[in-house]
């Protein structure tokens, strides 16, 4: 036995024998009655909470606020019931409160809880009536919530429970009023979170022709924290409220801050019309379905920004087309206010009729009609029984095989859109493209447009069956593509044809070990584009290299392997240098935003400038490089027989301007201290075409008056990358400038490809862009102004070219030339030091 100890005290031996201390029976017997003592509490513990969650968290109360109208009948509506304060608006108010109580007594759960209800406004209503606009706030037990909402739905009048007392339809046997509609719903929790603090409301009769709305603050500082405010904007009977938003700015997150519009003149969610945050480009004009419109705006603690501006006004109920006989071949028509958001409630109706041995085609040229569903309930177009709604359609057209049709339009009580604008004609069935090509899709393009290489079709039957022209190469799905196409990096054909079997590649193109071409921008990208993966066989983040035309060359003399680092928010540089100075490009309070259309919106381009020179007015554009020095072409500041362009007092500049003509509180002018146009210039091939322009005095930047990025030396702007050219020159080859600012998308055009097209006159301090269908170019009055290149629309954005010269405006198979900015930024940096 001893021996078997001893093992075991062996095995069992501590570590630190000094720290082993045997406990006596006593020190045990204390300890386990504490233990007992502690279980036994903890348990209770648990048990209470328990007991609590399960029963007595039944008996928590909650506050629940919901906001409606009541439809009243053979009611006149006084223009004193528009006053809070005076008698008949309180008189008027009891009994209506009244009215909520005996609809609530229905419903014992309503009855029950409810805490107070009060009457917020009365408007004019239909059928010689008006409408209440209410709050009534209940206190209640968690449980019985959703027992609250159900009654909420249910108040809504039907005819099993409309009663006939003393000859007229009622809601309640008690009832004093003749209710025709009720509508209810919660309030949306964000306008009743603990952290707003300001509430204030501005009640507005439209008189004339309106007035003005913005946001506390605007344009001078930006809104307040935790605000919410409300706008009450009633019309006179017969008429709608129009609001249309001059500006908008507002924080990205709609859950922090937000606008929002309401059919109403309380925030009834169903009568919701839109809600906006950050900076929307979409249509900013609403309309109501009667003669009242609520504005919220609703902010929280953080990330303040400018807010907005709008203008309200009324128009006549019966105004905006809507409907009728369209009797024309061919002609178009649109959803009432178009292109203004349609209003709720609209209900439209066409008859279309053409000669009888023809048919009807409808053309879609803009639709954004609701929600995409496939039952289409709520906002809908209808054309002969089939329903149509969302922003994207099978097909831009639709024939109808009779001589008539019928298309009916139905928007619901919330949430409105664009609309649309709808062109028809009439077409004989035998030969739908008169003296024109007719593609699979029954569309009709010109017969020249055949085997061109563009697919002016979209679903590329113009260019199937083609006999290929000499200068093109047959692709392997039949397509014909032009020759000079070939190995550029970009697959024309569709199926690569255009970019295999290459010895080299083009400007802009990378060589693959298989003999394809790829774009230089597919590089280390972490996908296998030349699908033997070398164009990902030897990528890093980025690698210190021997210097050259193609790296970045840091502050420390250091290049680096990396393309375009500079700005990216990507420390490359092993000083910081590729990160430094990146205040540029990127404009305060901008936020993602969808693009439409060619008038651009105020402050979306905050770099652009007008030149204005004396007896003149706008001459050419600049770009902003920062609070003191602009960029333009050096054709523009050349002496003509007349006049002295090149001598600085003559010019003054226009900084955040928008519209020629209407300056407003962003806009900047400055007079124009010396100009320094480089000593190279050829007014001959318009070679070295870049001057610098010095202020007279600094500018206060701003979101509208904002600097462009400068590209280092070794920057690349790929062939097919997106830039946008941006101006008040002439929109068409010798038509007149523009008075609102314009916008064009257009993309960089590969060098050799460009030189060929332009007759060989471009050399390596020119970059070539446009959109080779022809249609959008920069032109007269736009010289000097920026080609502004972004790799997405919302991030840094870099000044790749400048407005030189061109073949005409918007021709097919021409672009526009551009002094190439990476080619001077030497001579930028010894003249002004940028």
């Amino acid at each position: 036995m001893d021996k078997h100890l001893n093992q075991v005290d062996h095995l069992l031996e501590a570590p630190d024998k000094t720290r082993v201390e045997k406990i006596s029976g006593r020190t045990r017997k204390v300890s386990l009655i504490v233990g007992l003592v502690v279980c036994a509490a903890v348990l209770a513990l648990v048990t209470g909470l328990l007991v609590w969650h399960f029963h007595l968290r039944r008996d928590i109360r909650v506050q629940r606020v919901y906001v409606g109208s009541i439809a009243i009948k053979d009611v006149l509506f006084k223009t004193e019931y528009e006053d809070p304060r005076s008698s008949e608006f309180q008189k008027m108010a009891s009994l209506v409160v009244k009215e909520l109580k005996l609809l609530y007594s229905s419903y014992s759960v309503l009855n029950q809880y409810l805490r107070t209800s009060r009457i917020q406004a009365f408007s004019d209503g239909d059928d010689n009536g008006i409408v209440a606009y209410y709050h009534s706030e209940f206190e209640l037990p968690v449980s019985k919530q959703a027992s609250l909402d159900e009654a909420i739905k249910t108040l809504e009048p039907s005819e099993d429970k409309m009663l006939e007392v003393k000859g007229r339809m009622t809601f309640h046997p008690k009832s004093s009023m003749s209710i025709s509609h009720i509508l209810s719903g919660a309030l949306d929790p964000r306008m009743g979170r603990a952290l707003v603090s300001e509430k204030a409301t501005t009640k507005i009769h439209i008189t004339g022709e309106g007035g003005l709305l913005q946001s506390p603050g605007f344009p001078d500082t930006p809104y307040p924290s935790n605000l919410s405010q409300q706008w009450l904007l009633q019309a006179d009977p017969r008429h709608r409220v129009k609001l249309d938003f001059h500006t908008l700015i507002l924080e990205d997150d709609c859950q922090h801050d937000f606008l929002k519009i309401y059919d109403s003149l309380v925030p009834i969610e169903l009568c919701a019309l839109t809600e906006q945050c950050g900076y929307p480009q979409e249509s900013l004009t609403f309309l109501s379905s009667g003669n009242v419109m609520l504005l919220t705006l609703v902010t929280n603690q953080e990330k303040n920004f400018p807010g907005f501006r709008a203008f309200y006004s009324q128009v006549p109920l019966d105004s905006g087309e809507c409907g009728g006989r369209l009797l024309g071949e061919k002609s178009s028509f649109s959803s009432p206010f178009f292109p203004s958001n349609y209003p709720p409630k609209a209900s439209c109706q066409w008859d279309i009729q053409v000669s009888k041995e023809r048919f009807i085609k409808l053309e879609f040229e803009k639709f954004a009609v609701g929600n995409q569903s496939e039952e289409c309930l709520h906002d809908y177009l209808e054309v002969d029984q089939d329903r149509f709604c969302g922003r994207k359609l099978k097909s831009s057209f639709i024939i109808i095989k009779s001589s008539k049709a019928t298309v009916t339009f139905q928007s619901g009580s919330s949430y409105v859109d664009q609309g649309f604008l709808i062109r028809y004609e009439s077409f004989i069935p035998s030969d739908p493209c008169p003296k024109q090509f007719r593609c699979s899709s029954n569309l009709c393009i010109n017969t020249t447009l055949q085997c061109d290489g563009w697919n002016d079709c979209g679903d590329n039957s113009d260019e199937m069956s083609c006999i290929c022209r000499k200068s093109y190469i047959k692709c392997k799905n039949g397509l014909c593509k032009p020759q000079m196409w070939t190995c550029d990096g970009y697959n024309d054909c569709g199926d690569g044809t255009d970019e295999e079997n290459c010895n080299r590649c083009k400007d802009g193109g990378f060589l693959c070990r298989s003999g394809r071409c790829i774009s230089q921008s597919l590089k280390c990208n972490g996908e296998n584009d030349c699908g033997d993966g070398s164009d990902e066989s030897q990528c890093k983040r980025s690698l210190v290299l021997g210097c050259s035309e193609f790296t970045f060359r840091c502050a420390n003399g250091r290049c680096i392997s990396k393309i375009n680092p500079e700005c990216d928010e990507e420390q490359d540089c092993e000083d910081g240098s590729d990160e430094a100075d990146c205040s540029c490009g990127i404009v305060p309070f901008r936020s993602s935003r969808v693009v439409g259309g060619v008038v651009s919106k105020e402050g979306e381009w905050p770099w652009q400038v007008s030149l204005h020179f004396k007896g003149e007015g706008h001459v050419c554009g600049a770009s902003v490089l920062n609070n003191r020095w602009l960029l333009t072409a050096a054709h523009c500041v050349q002496d003509s027989q007349v006049k002295r362009y090149s001598e600085a007092h003559h010019w003054e500049a226009l900084l955040g301007l928008h519209v020629q003509g209407q300056t407003n509180e962003w806009t900047v002018k400055r007079r124009v201290r010396r100009i320094i146009a480089h000593e190279d210039f050829s007014y001959e091939t318009y070679d070295n075409d870049i001057a610098l322009m010095e202020l007279d005095a600094d500018v206060r930047l701003n979101q509208y008056i904002w600097p462009i990025c400068l590209p280092s030396p070794a920057h690349d702007f790929p062939a097919g990358q997106e830039a946008w050219i941006s101006g008040w020159g002439a929109t068409s080859e010798g038509g007149f400038r523009e008075k609102f600012l314009q916008k064009a998308a257009v993309r960089i055009v590969n060098t050799t490809v460009c030189s060929s097209l332009m007759e060989d006159q471009i050399t390596d301090r020119m970059l070539c862009a446009g959109v080779l269908e022809g249609g959008v170019d920069a032109c007269q009055g736009d010289s000097g102004g920026p080609l502004t290149v972004q790799k997405n629309r919302d991030e840094r954005a870099f000044l790749a070219g400048v407005v030189s010269w061109g073949e005409g405006c918007g021709q097919k198979n021409k672009a526009g030339i551009y002094t190439r900015v990476t080619k001077f930024r030497s001579w930028i940096k010894e003249n002004c030091g940028l």
